[in-house]
């Protein structure tokens, strides 16, 4: 017969095996998912660099006031500055970057991206 003693152990030992499938099926799914979230954050990046670039030195705002000009879902891209090159990068961590440069006559441009 069980004992109140051996049904909490089993229930303390079923909770590592779920977080291990949790932790499989995420995996899964963003290997099978790997194609379309790779071709999101790369335009989400080239998008956020371009536009935070036009904003600070086109219209000459602030950088903290460009993330205002992103459209929503758009959370994760993260800006840097760089004043000696006139340039502003964007990020997805772990996942993409890119980067527009500033050039007169031409405004913004991206770099060209590594494959």
């Amino acid at each position: 017969m069980a004992t109140a003693k051996s049904r909490t152990i089993a229930r303390h030992r079923i909770w590592p095996r779920v977080l291990l499938a949790l932790c499989v099926l995420a995996g899964a799914l963003g290997w099978y998912y790997r194609a379309p979230i790779a071709g999101y954050t790369t335009v989400g990046t080239a998008y956020g660099a371009r536009t935070a670039c036009s904003c600070r030195y086109v219209a000459g705002r602030a950088l903290g006031d460009c993330k205002k000009d992103f459209e929503p879902g758009m959370e994760l891209v993260f800006l840097s500055d760089h004043a000696d090159t006139r340039s502003v990068t964007a990020r997805v961590p772990l996942l993409a970057s890119a980067t527009a440069r500033y050039r007169p006559g031409f405004g913004c441009v991206l770099e060209p991206w590594k494959e």
